[in-house]
C-alpha cells in the first residue's frame, strides 16, 4: 500500500507554487484541461462502463461532455485569483486564496465525469487535488486524471498538481481526508459522514430518494417522456434520478397508459414481490442492480421482460410504507408509482418519501405552474429538499444548466443540514476558495433633515398660514393644543386667521403636560371623524408630541408603539421600518415656548397611562412639514418656564455640538444657538414681554438648536435628565441645568474609560469641542482646561441669573429617597436612546456617580 504522505508531498509543493499564479495563467490551464477532458469523453466513457459494469456508454459520454464543457463555460470568466471584487467608495476589497490540497472522493456511479468536474474546480481555484476512487473505478479515474494533468502541465501548471490513489482502500481514503486541507466528498452516506468526522473541513453530499408529484394539470406526454428520459439515463445511476412517482388519482390512469405506450414494463403483483427481495438485501440497496438495465434486474428477480423494456414500473398500493423496498433510493431503472387521493395527499406522501432517505436532495413536480401557483407554493413549502424541480427530468435538471440556466452546473449536489451537509446548493468554485475581505475604514453617509419650510420672526404667523389657502390649498385643519392655551385665548390668532381664509377647523385641547396614549387615541378618533387635510400642533413640547402621535394614528391606525420605540444604534438601520407619513394630512408645528425645538425634530414621547410606560418615538417621517416660529406667541411665558425651557435649549445645542454624530452642517447651528442663549436667556427671564428682542432671540435659539440635535442627536445629559425627571417630577429643563456641568466635566476626559463607537469619531475630542464653545462665547482662557472651567463657570452664572438651584437636593429631593432609586435610574439612563451618541461611552457606575455628584453639587 502506498504511503499517503509520500503521495501528498509533491501535490502540496505544486499547490504552493500554483498559489502564486495569475488569473490569466490559471484560465489558460483551466481551458486546456477542459478541452482535453471533452476530447477524451468517448474512450473514458467506455472505460468507465467496462470497469464498473454500470450504466450505458452513450449516456456516460454525455456526462463526460457535460462535466467538461458546461463547467468550463459557466466559470471561464469567474475571478478566482487575487482581487476578485472591489468597491472603492465603500472601502471593500475581496481577495481569493486557494484552500491548498483537496481530497476528492469519487463515486463508482459517475467515476470519470465527477473526476473531470472536481479537477476543473481545483484548477480554476489554484488548488492541488488528490483523487480517491472506488476500487471498481480506479483505472478509469487514473486515466481521466492523467489526461487532464498532461494538458494542464503543458499549459503551464506546476508538475504534479493532480494526483490519485492507485490502490484504493478505506485506510487510504481516511488518510486523504485527514491529511489534505479539504475534502470534497461525493458518495454514500458513510463516506460523507467520515469526511465530516475527519477533523478537516469538508463538503459532502447526501443520498437522493427523489419523489415526483404528478398533478392533474400536468401535460401527460411531456411528463412521461421527461421521466423516462431521466430514469433511463445511464440506467438510473444519477443520485437525483426519479425514485417514486406520486400521481393524483384523477390523472393516474392516463399516466399509467402513457408509460405503457412508451415502453415501460408494468409489473404484476407477483413480479413486484420478487423485485422487493432483489432491490434490498439485508436492509440495504443491492449493489448488483445499480446501473443495470431493466431486463437484467428482472432476470435477477426471477421473471422475464423484453430487452426493450425501459423501466420496471411498480404500482404500490396504499400509503408510503417505510419498510417497503420501493420507498427507497434504487439507482436503477426501477420506479415506484403511488396513487394519491387529491393533491394535498400527494404532498404528504412525497414528504414521507423524502424523510425516508432523500432529505435535502431533490424533489420534483409536474404541474401547470401558471394556473396552479397555489399548489406549487404548497409543494415548495413542504419539501425538505434543496432542489425543487418543476416539469423537469430530475437526472438532467438537478445538475443544472440544462433545463434551467441559472442553476449552476455541478456533479456534487449539496443537501443542506437536512442531508447532513454543510452546503445546500450545487457545489462550484466558490466553495473551494478562501475569500479575504479587506475593509478600509469609511465614515457613514450622514444626513441633514429639516422641515420643508421654517417661518420665523415676529408676525410670521399670518404670512405662513396664508400658504394654507394660496399654495397648499388646504380646506380642513385639525388643531392640537392644551387646555391652558385654548382657555386663555392664546389660540385666537390662529383661529381668526383660519376663519378669515374660510378654512374649516376642529380643536382638540385635552393634551396633558405628559401626553398619554389615551389622549392621543381620543384625538385621533376626533381627527378621523373630522378628516383633516392639515394638522396644526400649537403649544409647547407636549402638544407637539401628542399631535405627532395623533397624526401617526390617523394615517396608520394599526401602529405598534412597542416596535416603533425599539432602541436603535443608527436611525437609518433600525429594525423597524417607519410607515410613510403625510399621505392624508400636512403637518404644521407652531411653538408657544422657546425650549423643546419639537417644531423641527423627528421626536415624540407618549406615555401608556395603563402601564406608565413611556414610548420615545424617533423617525424622520415624524418631522413636521412646516414650522412657524413667531415670538409674539411666546411673550408671556412664565419666568419658571422661561428658565427651564431656556436651559433645555442650551443643553440641546451643547450636546449636539459634542455628539459623535455632529457634522459641519450641525456645528454652525449648535454654536449659534449657544451664543443666542447666553445672549438672550437672562434678559428674557428678567424682562419677559418687555424685551421682545430677547424673546425673539430665544425663539430662534430654540428652533436652531432643534435643527442641530434633530440631526446630530444628543448625549447623556438628556439620558440622565429623562430618568431623573421621571423619578422626581422635576421639570426636564431644570434637570438639564443641574446635570449639564457634570456631563461636560465627564466628557472632557481625553483618556475616557470607553470612547463611543462611530466611524467618523476618530478619537476622544469632546474637550476640544467644549473649548471651542468657550471661544465662541469669548470667555477667554489660555489652555483647554481653562476654557472648559470658564464654560462651566458661565453655566453656573446663568443658573444664578435664572434662579435655578444647582443641586438635586436643593430642589427638595430627600437623599434617602434618592438613593433608593439611584441604581435603577442609572441603569435606565444607560439604556436611554440618547446615550448612544454621547462622545464618551459611559459605564453604568459612571452614570451613577454623575447622579451622586449632581445631588450634592460636587
Amino acid at each position: 500500500m502506498e504511503n499517503f504522505k509520500d503521495l501528498l508531498a509533491p501535490v502540496k509543493a505544486a499547490a504552493d507554487i500554483y498559489r502564486g499564479y495569475t488569473q490569466e495563467q490559471v484560465d489558460k490551464i483551466f481551458k486546456a484541461a477542459a478541452l482535453a477532458a471533452a476530447d477524451a469523453r468517448i474512450p473514458l466513457a467506455k472505460m468507465a462502463n467496462e470497469e464498473s459494469g454500470l450504466g450505458i456508454v452513450e449516456d456516460k459520454v454525455i456526462k463526460n461532455h457535460y462535466a467538461a464543457e458546461y463547467t468550463y463555460n459557466k466559470y471561464k470568466d469567474m475571478k478566482t485569483c487575487g482581487l476578485i471584487e472591489e468597491d472603492v467608495a465603500a472601502g471593500i476589497r475581496k481577495i481569493a486564496e486557494p484552500l491548498g490540497v483537496i481530497a476528492a472522493l469519487i463515486p463508482i456511479t459517475n467515476p470519470t465525469s465527477t473526476v473531470m468536474f472536481k479537477i476543473l474546480l481545483a484548477l480554476k481555484t489554484r488548488n492541488g487535488i488528490i483523487l480517491c476512487p472506488h476500487p471498481k473505478g480506479k483505472n478509469c479515474v487514473a486515466e481521466t486524471a492523467r489526461i487532464m494533468l498532461k494538458a494542464a502541465e503543458e499549459a503551464g501548471a506546476p508538475k504534479g498538481i493532480i494526483s490519485w490513489v492507485t490502490e484504493p482502500s478505506k485506510e487510504a481514503t481516511q488518510d486523504a481526508m485527514t491529511e489534505c486541507d479539504f475534502t470534497l466528498a461525493t458518495g454514500g452516506p458513510g463516506m460523507v459522514k467520515a469526511a465530516y468526522s475527519s477533523g478537516k473541513p469538508a463538503i459532502g453530499v447526501g443520498a437522493g430518494n427523489t419523489p415526483v408529484i404528478i398533478d392533474d394539470s400536468a401535460d401527460v406526454k411531456m411528463t412521461v417522456s421527461s421521466i423516462l428520459l431521466s430514469k433511463t439515463f445511464d440506467n438510473g445511476v444519477v443520485c437525483s434520478s426519479e425514485q417514486s412517482l406520486v400521481v393524483v388519482d384523477s390523472i393516474y390512469d392516463a399516466i399509467l397508459q402513457e408509460f405503457t405506450d412508451r415502453g415501460a414494463h408494468i409489473c404484476s403483483k407477483d413480479e413486484m414481490d420478487k423485485l422487493r427481495g432483489t432491490i434490498m438485501v439485508n436492509g440495504f440497496l443491492n449493489a448488483a442492480i445499480v446501473g443495470q438495465p431493466a431486463w437484467k434486474i428482472a432476470e435477477m428477480a426471477g421473471f422475464e421482460v423484453p430487452k426493450s423494456a425501459k423501466v420496471l414500473l411498480a404500482q404500490v398500493k396504499g400509503d408510503v410504507d417505510r419498510s417497503d423496498a420501493f420507498a427507497y433510493e434504487k439507482l436503477s431503472p426501477v420506479l415506484a408509482m403511488y396513487r394519491a387521493n387529491g393533491f394535498d395527499k400527494a404532498i404528504d406522501m412525497a414528504a414521507e418519501l423524502v424523510d425516508n432517505g432523500g432529505l435535502g436532495h431533490t424533489s420534483a413536480i409536474y404541474i401547470d405552474y401558471h394556473a396552479q401557483k397555489e399548489k406549487l407554493t404548497k409543494f415548495e413549502n413542504r419539501m425538505k429538499t434543496c432542489r425543487i424541480l418543476v416539469n423537469t427530468p430530475t437526472s438532467h435538471g438537478a445538475i443544472g444548466d440544462l433545463y434551467n440556466f441559472a442553476l449552476p452546473p455541478s456533479m456534487t449536489l449539496g443537501c443542506g443540514t437536512w442531508g447532513g451537509n454543510s452546503v445546500s446548493e450545487n457545489v462550484g468554485p466558490k466553495h473551494l476558495l478562501n475569500v479575504k475581505t479587506v475593509a478600509i475604514r469609511r465614515e457613514n453617509m450622514l444626513w441633514f433633515r429639516t422641515p420643508e419650510k421654517v417661518y420665523y420672526k415676529m408676525g410670521s404667523l399670518a404670512v405662513a398660514l396664508d400658504e394654507l389657502r394660496t399654495h397648499l390649498h388646504k380646506k380642513r385643519v385639525f388643531i392640537v393644543t392644551d387646555k391652558f392655551l385654548a382657555s386663555h385665548g392664546m389660540l385666537k390668532p390662529v383661529t381668526d386667521l383660519l376663519n378669515e381664509k374660510g378654512i374649516q377647523f376642529s380643536v382638540f385641547s385635552d393634551v396633558e403636560p405628559d401626553p398619554t396614549l389615551a389622549s392621543a387615541k381620543a384625538g385621533a378618533a376626533q381627527m378621523e371623524a373630522f378628516k383633516p387635510d392639515c394638522i396644526i400642533a400649537f403649544g409647547g413640547g407636549s402638544p407637539m408630541d401628542a399631535a405627532k402621535i395623533m397624526w401617526l394614528l390617523y394615517e396608520h391606525p394599526d401602529t405598534c408603539f412597542e416596535d416603533m420605540a425599539l432602541r436603535f444604534m443608527d436611525i437609518r438601520k433600525r429594525v423597524y421600518t417607519f410607515p410613510k407619513m403625510g399621505e392624508k394630512a400636512y403637518f404644521i408645528a407652531i411653538p408657544t415656548t422657546a425650549g423643546t425645538g419639537s417644531e423641527v425634530t423627528p421626536f415624540a414621547v407618549i406615555t401608556d397611562e395603563k402601564t406608565d410606560k413611556k414610548y420615545p418615538i424617533a423617525d424622520y417621517e415624524l418631522m413636521p412639514h412646516m414650522a412657524i416660529v413667531d415670538a409674539n406667541l411666546m411673550m408671556h411665558m412664565p419666568k419658571g418656564l422661561t428658565a427651564a425651557s431656556g436651559f433645555d435649549v442650551l443643553s440641546h445645542a451643547v450636546e449636539a455640538y459634542v455628539s459623535m454624530l455632529a457634522t459641519p452642517y450641525t456645528d454652525g447651528l449648535a454654536i449659534e444657538a449657544i451664543k443666542l442663549t447666553f445672549k438672550y436667556l437672562g434678559r428674557a427671564y428678567q424682562n419677559g414681554a418687555a424685551d421682545p428682542e430677547a424673546r425673539d432671540g430665544m425663539a430662534n435659539a430654540s428652533c436652531i438648536a432643534g435643527m442641530a440635535f434633530a440631526n446630530a442627536f444628543l448625549g447623556i445629559c438628556h439620558s440622565l435628565s429623562h430618568k431623573l425627571g421621571a423619578a422626581t417630577g422635576l421639570p426636564h429643563g431644570i434637570c438639564n441645568a443641574i446635570i449639564l456641568p457634570h456631563v461636560v466635566r465627564f466628557n472632557a476626559a481625553d483618556t475616557p474609560t470607553k470612547m463611543g463607537a462611530f466611524s467618523q469619531y476618530t478619537h476622544p475630542h469632546a474637550s476640544d469641542r467644549y473649548a471651542q464653545i468657550a471661544d465662541a462665547l469669548g470667555l477667554g482662557g489660555k489652555t483647554k482646561e481653562d476654557k472648559i472651567n470658564k464654560l462651566i463657570k458661565a453655566m453656573a452664572e446663568l443658573k444664578t441669573t435664572l434662579e435655578i438651584n444647582p443641586t438635586i437636593k436643593g430642589h427638595g429631593i430627600k437623599e434617602k429617597e434618592f438613593m433608593g432609586y439611584l441604581d435603577q435610574i442609572a441603569e435606565d439612563a444607560f439604556d436611554d436612546q440618547c446615550t448612544g451618541s454621547n462622545p464618551r461611552y459611559p459605564l453604568i457606575s459612571e452614570l451613577k456617580q454623575i447622579y451622586i455628584d449632581a445631588f450634592h453639587g460636587k
